[in-house]
């Protein structure tokens, strides 16, 4: 990538995201025309236009397309270098972007953040919460360098780099008689009024597909796309949730008690560390992800 088309190629995402020149111009704190100057200028230069110029604003061709997979290639690889040299210099300089699904927030991802923060303090993070096709889909586009998914969807560029097996917990009322239950099984949860996750995430795929093996179809009176929720919904009516046991923890929150279902009902999960196959890693998230690597492992022997 030459270095005099950065600021070119970041005004072509700009346009990219907003899907029209005036509202990109707005972003980049340009003129409309003086934008669309440069983008123009950069497809006479490049020899092919680049955008479908639309009644309601602008789309990538085929030729922008691939010209997009170049560019976030090529801002990889420059990151990743500039990475490296800020190592060497010592300065431990460096951005990290993970994907992740929520179970994670509580808990687990601002500890492993901190400790390498406390070592790293010129890095810096973006966390993205993603559901587990999303995850998969952030790497694609190098949205994020790291993802930290329960059950994902596809796995076809998902290089895994550490996979935690995580059974499926009720989550209920310290107080139920659940809490009391030597094995939990699924029946004991249907007759209860059931706060569910979204269809999107791991966890209610696997409820749904044992679910349905038995014959039953899953009516949730709280269908949410926040565990925080499922958490704290549990406490207010005498409902059971679900999440992975990473996402828990009782001494956080004494009001609420959680057991794992029976593996006779349904079957242990797989939280998955991984990255796009192939892809070398900016330096400062190849260390976090070997952090995140021996934190794992760590969790699963406790």
């Amino acid at each position: 990538m030459e270095l005099k088309y950065l600021r070119t190629f970041e005004l072509i995402e700009a346009v990219v995201r907003a899907g029209s020149i005036r509202k990109a111009a707005e972003d980049t704190n340009l003129t409309a025309s003086a934008l669309n100057r440069r983008i123009q200028n950069f497809e006479q230069e490049f020899g092919w236009p680049i955008f479908e110029r639309l009644p309601r604003g602008m789309r990538l061709n085929p030729a922008g397309e691939l010209l997009m997979q170049h560019i976030r290639l090529q801002k990889n690889d420059l990151a990743r270098v500039q990475s490296q040299v800020a190592d060497l210099s010592g300065q431990r300089r460096g951005h990290v972007s993970i994907a992740c699904s929520q179970a994670l927030l509580p808990y687990f991802m601002p500890e492993q953040i901190a400790i390498y923060r406390a070592e790293h303090p010129g890095v810096s993070f973006t966390v993205n919460v993603r559901d587990r096709a999303q995850a998969e889909q952030d790497l694609a586009s190098f949205s994020s360098d790291l993802a930290l998914v329960f059950e994902p969807v596809h796995l076809v560029d998902f290089e895994v780099l550490f996979a935690l097996p995580q059974p499926v917990h009720g989550i209920f009322r310290s107080t139920s008689p659940l809490a009391r239950k030597a094995e939990l099984r699924l029946r004991d949860c249907l007759s209860q009024k059931l706060v569910l996750p979204a269809p999107a995430y791991g966890v209610r795929h696997l409820l749904d597909t044992a679910a349905a093996r038995k014959g039953h179809a899953l009516t949730p009176i709280v269908e949410t796309e926040s565990f925080d929720l499922i958490r704290h919904y549990v406490t207010r009516e005498d409902a059971v949730g679900f999440q992975i046991p990473i996402g828990l923890s009782t001494e956080e929150q004494e009001t609420i008690a959680h057991l794992p279902l029976s593996e006779k009902d349904l079957p242990v999960g797989r939280l998955l560390l991984g990255q796009m196959k192939g892809r070398a890693l900016p330096v400062a998230s190849l260390k976090f992800g070997q952090q995140l690597v021996a934190a794992l492992a760590h969790w699963m022997d406790k």
